[in-house]
């Protein structure tokens, strides 16, 4: 390659994947190989930098290259007729929401009755398994109805059975359950694929709203103790265990769409497909943002194929690719149109909010003992987040709270 375009080639790399600083009309420009931070001095006729490269040829740098880059995304440059230059400098004036004072008032003075009939009408819809001996059983939709109710009060089993005989009462339950059979039906793979369901047709109301997501995954802490070794401390370090939920969610309204539970060490990226399939059946998708965790060429693939378009994060050391046109796309967009790609990309910002909510309502740590009833837990917890999201949002948006409709 031609030295010159070798280096304005790595000038787009470095506006593309590296931060650079601005004071007044001087650059910040990191390096690409070492910790080191580079001067330069753009100035309109002549720029400078302080690199070994520039002083030794007194040529353009990959680092000039890289703040001209930053200076075509911030300024246009259009002539008139009559031969005059004007320069357009484009500032991104950031949007403020007022918060819905009265309805969030109502939704929150409402919540826990709003929560139980929609919990109820939700369950209603379960199908029951076939028993085909043993002693007459509880009913999964009673069930499932109890283990969430549970969820959603913070409270203990035993503490619980006092709010789950008033359930009963109001005939929201056949029969109230011992707090021993809640814990028995946590601890059933059977019962992952329910609530899987469950939460996927609770987001079914907001398919209007939402064309927009994201994806991450999170961990919600154990508590049982682990032991690991620390490459960056050196030393072995322990704490609580802890498992992972990775979940797809509308960035308007932060419902979840879609879930998947995993290990504490399983990586992310794997989880995407998945994800972003499981939605798509539900949802028309427009736009899909994740972090650099989800860069591969396979999830781009997966997005595009449905018709939406990625905005995922690239990692240090990314390149153009001439065998991936998906790639080279947002590769291209990231580079050349840095300010649109973010303005697209921070809407992955509400998933994090989404992980907040969840934790911050129903709390970041996990009760049950073993994996299966732990990821169970887990995604009551998710289930008992899109309902307050549902109930949030029926104040707000005035939306239709139907469930079965289809």
């Amino acid at each position: 390659m031609n030295p010159i375009k070798e280096r304005e080639q790595k000038g787009l790399e470095i506006a593309a994947l590296l931060p650079i600083k601005r004071t007044g009309e001087t650059y910040i420009v990191p390096s690409q190989t070492n910790g080191n931070k580079y001067k330069v001095d753009a100035t309109p006729h002549e720029s400078h930098c302080n690199c070994p490269d520039f002083e030794k040829r007194q040529q353009k740098c990959k680092h000039i290259y890289a703040v001209e880059c930053v200076i075509r995304r911030e300024e246009s440059i259009t002539t008139t007729a009559s031969g005059d230059t004007t320069v357009t400098r484009t500032e991104t004036v950031k949007l403020r929401y007022r918060q819905m004072w009265p309805a969030y008032n109502s939704a929150q003075v409402n919540e826990k009755t709003r929560f139980l009939s929609l919990l109820y009408e939700l369950c209603s819809g379960v199908d029951e398994p076939i028993q085909t001996w043993g002693r007459p059983r509880h009913s999964m939709a009673d069930m499932i109805f109890a283990v969430a109710y549970k969820t959603y009060s913070t409270v203990s089993a035993r503490r619980f059975m006092s709010d789950l005989r008033e359930a009963h009462i109001k005939r929201y339950i056949a029969r109230v359950p011992c707090y021993n059979s809640m814990i028995n039906y946590l601890e059933m793979e059977e019962l992952t694929p329910y609530l899987k369901s469950l939460i996927e047709r609770s987001a079914l109301p907001l398919k209007a709203i939402e064309s927009d997501f994201a994806v991450d995954g999170s961990g919600f802490s154990s508590s049982k103790y682990t032991s690991w070794y620390s490459a960056k401390y050196g030393k072995e370090m322990e704490g609580h265990d802890w498992i992972k939920v990775h979940l797809m969610c509308g960035v308007k309204t932060n419902i979840v769409t879609s879930v998947e539970i995993s290990g504490a060490y399983s990586h992310d990226t794997k989880f995407f497909a998945p994800l972003v399939n499981s939605t798509a059946k539900r949802f028309e998708i427009a736009e899909v943002s994740a972090d650099k965790a989800y860069s591969n060429r396979a999830n781009l693939a997966v997005v595009e194929n449905k018709g939406a378009k990625p905005y995922i994060d690239f990692r240090k050391n990314a390149k153009p690719d001439g065998k991936n046109d998906a790639w080279n796309r947002l590769y291209h967009t990231y580079s050349l149109n840095r300010e649109d790609f973010q303005r697209h990309y921070h809407k992955r910002s509400n998933v994090e909010s989404t992980f907040h909510m969840v934790k911050a309502k129903f709390g970041g740590a996990l009760r049950s003992k073993t994996f299966t009833a732990q990821a169970n837990e887990a995604l009551c917890k998710v289930l008992c987040h899109n309902l307050c999201v549902l109930i949030q949002s029926s104040y707000e948006l005035g939306i239709d709270m139907s469930f079965w409709a289809e």
